[in-house]
């Protein structure tokens, strides 16, 4: 599981994760099962419609590999709603969750990553 603790933008936490998952899909393949939580501001990695200049990273694209690729997202319902987009549309493959689920994630997962 990989855990995304800050914006989408701003600092390159969300893009090296995001990396990270990339690279163990296409490295590893069946053999590993990427989870993505987005936690407190990196809830807006979730929204739809990201807009950034030419060259550079978007990390809605690079959602939406991961997604394609087989990974799950899900998105802190709290943090969303303390931020005012939890009735918001996320891009598809990006479902709200909440403690509970994210707790059982953590049992289940046998590698953690934080970013």
């Amino acid at each position: 599981m990989i855990i995304i603790n800050d914006a989408p933008y701003g600092t390159e936490k969300a893009y090296n994760a995001l990396r990270m998952a990339t690279t163990l899909q296409s490295e590893y393949g069946d053999d590993v099962e990427v989870k993505i939580f987005l936690l407190a501001d990196a809830v807006f990695c979730g929204l739809p419609n990201q807009t950034t200049p030419n060259g550079y990273y978007n990390i809605e694209r690079m959602l939406k590999i991961v997604i394609r690729n087989g990974g799950e997202v899900k998105s802190c319902g709290g943090c969303s709603s303390a931020r005012g987009i939890d009735k918001l549309q996320f891009i598809d493959g990006v479902n709200l969750s909440n403690m509970k689920e994210f707790a059982q994630w953590t049992v289940d997962c046998d590698k953690v990553l934080t970013f």
